[in-house]
């Protein structure tokens, strides 16, 4: 959309008083929210609250005792985000500077009734799409409210949640502190992100399943089902499949729910696996939207790609003596997506037109201190076959787009 360079804004957040907990653990993708209940006792680990992060950053929230409900974890985060691109849509701009993230999570993480919420405004910077101000996406999107559920757990092997949960596909999650890039990707951009659902977990050793029956992209309409199989192959390495479906053709067309994705059967197989300093996470994803021409799609059409994220620790012990940066981490993702079908057999758009492909480099230098970080992006998205109109700049015709980000913010 634009091309320049990156503009930081800094933001403030008094913290509170109260000493943190152990920080969260590196999470798997955000689908794996079916962990098992830990053991009573208290030689029992801490569990790790929600929401589930990609380990670049880190979280410290605080433990707080509510007599007979137990204890509670409360954390937040407050970031502020600077951007610039080349060849922005009309309805963009070549810069701007605004909100990313105020938001305050509360979390009851074991005993037979938990629960979370996660309450506040929020941005989703994602490529190759318009940028949605916070002011306009958190009423567009999710609302005040973004996540919210209870679950219960009979025993440490099975649970069953309610509410608003993320969604159990994809390797990215939906807000940016979460994940190892500001941005989120082209193959994200197929995914949905927070359903409204009821979801039954089991995990056992090193499997867990995940089962869901919900409304898809935030639409209302409980036509969706939803799955997760992860299998831990050791210490360092699991391997994910996950699936989903619309079981009926639906016609809710808003911010949240595109109506040919809302429609569409998506699948997953996600690797991932650390080793010293270096996270891999290598993703494969393919969806599938059919024949719909009640809604315009005469033709069905489908996407494919693959992705590896990746990011260095430059502060893990595995570093050498005279490399070695304390908080600082170096992520980076590589895409490529394709889409099939024609405009002339009335294929619908999944991409930037029917039969149009994209790939994008991403590069998200990070450091944290205690609660503070500070990210900085540069992103490049580029495309081929799109429809006239449909890609970037003013008319939509050009192939390429170069972005800039800075993120500056705290997490508790």
């Amino acid at each position: 959309m634009k091309r320049h360079v990156p503009i930081c804004v800094a933001t403030v957040l008094t913290a509170l008083s109260a000493g943190p907990v152990a920080a969260w653990a590196q999470d798997q993708p955000p689908q794996a929210t079916a962990d098992a209940r830990p053991q009573p006792g208290p030689e029992a680990p801490a569990p790790a609250p929600q929401p589930a992060m990609a380990g670049t950053l880190s979280a410290a929230p605080m433990r707080f005792d509510a007599g007979a409900l137990g204890p509670l974890y409360v954390g937040g985060v407050l970031s502020g985000l600077g951007q610039v691109q080349s060849h922005a849509l009309p309805a963009d701009r070549s810069r701007q500077f605004d909100l990313g993230n105020a938001q305050v999570f509360v979390n009851k993480a074991d005993g037979l009734l938990q629960f979370f919420v996660q309450a506040g405004y929020y941005s989703l910077p994602a490529l190759g799409v318009p940028y949605l101000r916070a002011s306009d996406a958190t009423p567009a999107l999710f609302g005040p409210l973004a996540q919210g559920y209870l679950k219960i757990a009979p025993t440490d092997t099975l649970s069953v949640m309610v509410g608003k949960l993320p969604t159990l596909i994809g390797a990215e999650s939906t807000f940016s502190f979460q994940n190892m890039n500001i941005q989120r990707g082209l193959l994200w951009n197929q995914e949905n992100a927070v359903n409204r659902s009821i979801q039954v977990n089991y995990a056992a050793g090193p499997l867990t399943l995940s089962a869901s029956v919900n409304d898809g992209f935030y639409s209302r309409r409980y036509s969706w089902v939803s799955g997760l199989a992860s299998y831990a192959l050791d210490s360092s390495s699991t391997i994910a499949f996950s699936a989903g479906a619309n079981t009926s053709h639906t016609d809710v067309s808003a911010t949240a729910t595109p109506l040919y994705q809302n429609n569409q059967q998506i699948y997953n197989l996600i690797y991932t696996r650390t080793r010293g300093a270096w996270t891999f996470q290598p993703y494969l994803q393919y969806t599938r939207v059919p024949r719909l021409p009640r809604y315009g799609a005469n033709e069905a059409a489908s996407t494919y790609g693959g992705a590896l994220l990746m990011s260095y620790d430059f502060g893990a012990d595995a570093t050498p003596a005279g490399l070695r940066l304390p908080g600082f981490k170096l992520p980076a993702r590589l895409e490529y997506i394709a889409s099939t079908g024609t405009a002339a057999g009335g294929a619908p758009s999944l991409l930037y037109g029917p039969g149009s492909e994209a790939w994008s480099v991403t590069l998200t230098p990070t450091y944290q201190y205690k609660r503070f970080f500070a990210r900085a992006e540069f992103a490049y998205v580029g495309a081929r076959r799109t429809a006239p109109g449909a890609a970037f700049g003013s008319d939509g015709n050009r192939r390429a787009q170069l972005r800039g980000l800075c993120e500056i913010g705290v997490l508790l």
